[in-house]
């Protein structure tokens, strides 16, 4: 019997390694053709892609970061009005305790110690015939004393909620920072595959001395394109508003801070500012903005130049316009 299951056993590794090798799992033909690499245009195209996905998601986490911001000052805020009110209801407790003991040789003291121990303050008026012989004052220090206890609990709740908000918004940064990273990372391997460099920095100079700044621009764009000047080689952050990182509506609002006018964080902030400026009237020290979603900007510097923080892994620096940046052009504001 033993031998006739060994028989039968070899006899279905036999069948299952006939069948594994004629469907060309085990003992292949021919090796499969492995995918062509991409061709030199197509990594190029690719580039573009991941440069304007990673711009746009910058932009949603600085938008996201400005959003925490807000919510954690209104939870400071909230807790800082909270800490008033809860010294404002000891000090009513105090006085309504005091109004009990004075009451408790009226003619009714009851009446006012229900009032005092009720779970809700709020229910003191609901006994209001019961306290009829009050004075108006102190009916004043009751009704006072159980609004507080219900503004109290509303600011408590309002604080718990902005809280919550914050920690979404929170999440939602941390993600987009992951997929920001991710798309960067795809992005400097296809740069290293490349042969004929990238297109986004066509006119970037690399080497030598940082450039300065000669053009003719003078007032607030003078000092604005100044600044810009004095952080080319600065490295990109995204997130940055410096002085040792900068993204690129960082850069700008930076720059023209340096110039003393204030303009907003974000570059879909930026371009909403209200001098609108064509392709043919731009002038040094306007801003321009790249790509439908407005997910990157930079500070014109005349002669067909910005300054621009382009993205990780590089730094602050002077760069061509023409020819990529050129066809992303969709906007200008001049601040």
């Amino acid at each position: 019997m033993k031998n006739e299951h060994r028989v039968g056993d070899r006899n279905l590794m036999t069948a299952a390694v006939a069948y594994v090798a004629a469907s060309g799992l085990l003992f292949p033909t021919a090796v499969a053709n492995a995918e062509p690499e991409p061709n030199q245009e197509e990594v190029e195209e690719r580039i573009e892609e991941l440069l304007q996905e990673s711009s746009t998601l910058v932009q949603e986490y600085n938008e996201a970061q400005e959003h925490h911001d807000a919510a954690e000052t209104e939870v400071e805020e909230i807790d800082s009005h909270i800490g008033t009110e809860e010294e404002r209801y000891e000090e009513l407790r105090t006085k309504v305790t005091e109004l009990a003991s004075t009451s408790y040789q009226s003619n009714d003291p009851e009446s006012v110690a229900t009032a005092l121990f009720v779970d809700n303050p709020s229910e003191i008026f609901e006994q209001s015939a019961d306290l009829t012989y009050l004075s108006e004052a102190r009916r004043m220090e009751l009704e006072t004393f159980a609004e507080s206890d219900t503004r109290l609990a509303t600011l408590k709740a309002e604080a718990d909620e902005a809280y919550d908000e914050s920690v979404d918004q929170l999440e939602a940064v941390e993600e987009s920072k992951e997929e920001v990273e991710d798309s960067l990372a795809e992005q400097e391997e296809l740069l290293a595959a490349i042969e004929g460099g990238n297109p986004t920095e066509a006119g970037e100079s690399s080497t030598g001395p940082s450039p300065t700044y000669t053009g003719s621009a003078s007032g607030d764009a003078r000092a604005a394109i100044d600044f810009a000047y004095s952080k080319i080689g600065t490295p990109y952050q995204w997130g940055g508003t410096g002085p040792n990182g900068y993204d690129c509506s960082g850069l700008t609002q930076a720059s023209w801070a340096a110039a003393g006018v204030s303009i907003s964080r974000t570059t879909y902030t930026q371009y909403v500012m209200p001098n609108s400026v064509a392709w043919e009237d731009i002038q040094p020290g306007d801003i321009l903005f790249f790509f439908p979603d407005l997910g990157h900007n930079g500070l014109y510097v005349g002669n067909g130049l910005m300054v621009h923080a382009p993205s990780s892994g590089k730094t602050v620096s002077e760069v061509r316009l023409a020819d990529y940046w050129a066809q992303h052009f969709v906007g200008a504001r001049r601040p």
